[in-house]
């Protein structure tokens, strides 16, 4: 009897993982040449088991339909609809106004691209008015543009929009998407019951593995269920182990309330927190899209989910038009120090590390080589603002009682050596985000 071999990602020697590993430079070219490397290890190998898949090392990046453009299937309106016109659009903009430079590399379509039924053959099919050349067709466009190709799908019998699900076809479903030459997916959990999940998301993911094509695989198993996949529910490290990343709570929307409420949800107090600690590189948790260049957020309230989704090693999903986008809101999506704090390679996701139950907070997250990023948030509402300090003592991982100097991520300012403790004034519903470096210990401090 022939026995699948699984091998782990981290056990790929170097010259392997420098293969795996895509890189936002990548030309079309380039970009096939790793997939064809990558199917043949898999079928060499028979990884069909394991996710551990050598993709996502870092928080994927990108631009989404959903929420901006949710379902909009109207293509007479203005603003535009879920089409293959809109996806080009977006994909030359990312190509040509400086967001795949910064790392922003994939088109993602969310939900309502598909018909309601499948073909004759049983494959799932995109709507023939909207995408008239197809979807392979697209696929390509978008890898012209060396960008990658995100889709969605659900795991029940339908998406939550009503459109054809995946429910009995997890194999045709997989194939179908890897000849689109799809390099991402997003599986909803809507009409599908709770108790299938753990069988069904685990084993799509196999179905994707089969392909030998490298599809990133998002799971929203853990945002339909009770606990989040946290404790009694005990499906966090299934999760890690089945899925690239996954949504854990509930949809944002383009308000303050809603994306205050995400962040309430990630207050999470130590790096020992069930959740904090099932992310790393290839295994990600989801906060959901950024909602800067939309309507409903203040500058302030843009750099704030900027810098905490950073914190948080969240994935950066712009779902906004990037053909109107205000200049104060790009100025916030194109600041590389955030973004490569969000990119930071050791990959631990930060938390909340004082003042959590109170509206002046600090967010803190470690950075290989020992930096940290750290964020000052005034979560209030009322008045002009408070003083907030950070000390060492936030950053357990510093030399308690030590020096360090500090870096202003939004203002691009070095604000000095500072002798274990930094004090910021921080205005209601805003942020500052720091960048600190501890000192050795015969540094003297320059006053």
């Amino acid at each position: 009897q022939k026995v699948p071999l699984v091998i782990s990602y981290s056990a790929v020697n170097p010259v392997l993982k420098s293969v795996l590993q895509p890189s936002y430079s990548d030309t079309s070219a380039a970009m096939a040449s790793r997939r064809s490397v990558f199917a043949f290890l898999l079928c060499f190998l028979q990884l069909y088991d394991a996710l551990d898949n050598g993709l996502a090392r870092t928080p994927p990046m990108g631009w989404m339909t959903w929420e901006r453009y949710t379902c909009s299937t109207n293509c007479s309106g203005p603003g535009g609809c879920i089409s293959e016109e809109l996806i080009k659009e977006m994909a030359d903009l990312l190509a040509i106004d400086g967001w795949k430079e910064a790392g922003y590399a994939q088109v993602s379509i969310d939900d309502c691209w598909a018909m309601r039924d499948r073909d004759e053959e049983g494959r799932q099919v995109p709507d023939p008015h909207r995408f008239p050349s197809g979807m392979a067709a697209l696929g390509k466009y978008i890898h012209d543009r060396g960008l990658s190709f995100g889709t969605y799908s659900d795991i029940g019998s339908k998406t939550c929009a009503g459109f054809v699900g995946l429910k009995d076809h997890f194999d045709t479903d997989a194939e179908t998407f890897a000849s689109w030459g799809v390099d991402y997916i997003k599986v909803d959990g809507c009409y599908e019951a709770l108790p299938d999940m753990a069988r069904h998301y685990p084993a799509f993911g196999a179905a994707l593995n089969k392909t030998g094509r490298p599809i990133v695989y998002s799971c929203s198993w853990p945002a339909y269920m009770p606990h989040h996949c946290e404790g009694e529910d005990g499906c966090m490290s299934t999760l890690v182990e089945h899925c690239n990343l996954w949504r854990n709570f509930e949809d944002v929307s383009d308000s303050w309330d809603s994306v205050s409420g995400i962040i309430d949800f990630w207050n999470r107090r130590n790096v020992s927190d069930e959740i904090v600690a099932s992310a790393g590189p290839g295994h990600w948790n989801d906060p959901d899209m950024l909602m800067i260049g939309n309507f409903g957020l203040s500058e302030t309230q843009e750099q704030s989910q900027f810098a905490i989704y950073a914190i948080l090693a969240a994935p950066l999903f712009m779902s906004n038009d990037l053909r109107s986008m205000p200049a104060t809101s790009r100025d916030i999506l194109l600041n590389r120090e955030i973004i490569a704090v969000n990119q930071d390679v050791l990959g631990k996701q930060g938390y909340c590390s004082h003042g959590c139950d109170s509206e002046l907070r600090i967010w803190v997250r470690e950075l290989q080589g020992g930096d940290a990023a750290v964020v000052l948030q005034n979560s209030g509402s009322f008045g002009d603002g408070a003083d907030i300090t950070v000390t060492v003592s936030s950053l357990p991982w510093f030399p308690q009682g030590g020096h360090f100097t500090a870096r202003d991520l939004y203002s691009h300012t070095d604000l000095g050596q500072f002798p274990g403790s930094l004090t910021l004034y921080v205005h209601e519903s805003s942020v500052k985000m720091l960048r600190l470096t501890p000192l050795p210990a015969l540094t003297a401090v320059v006053v």
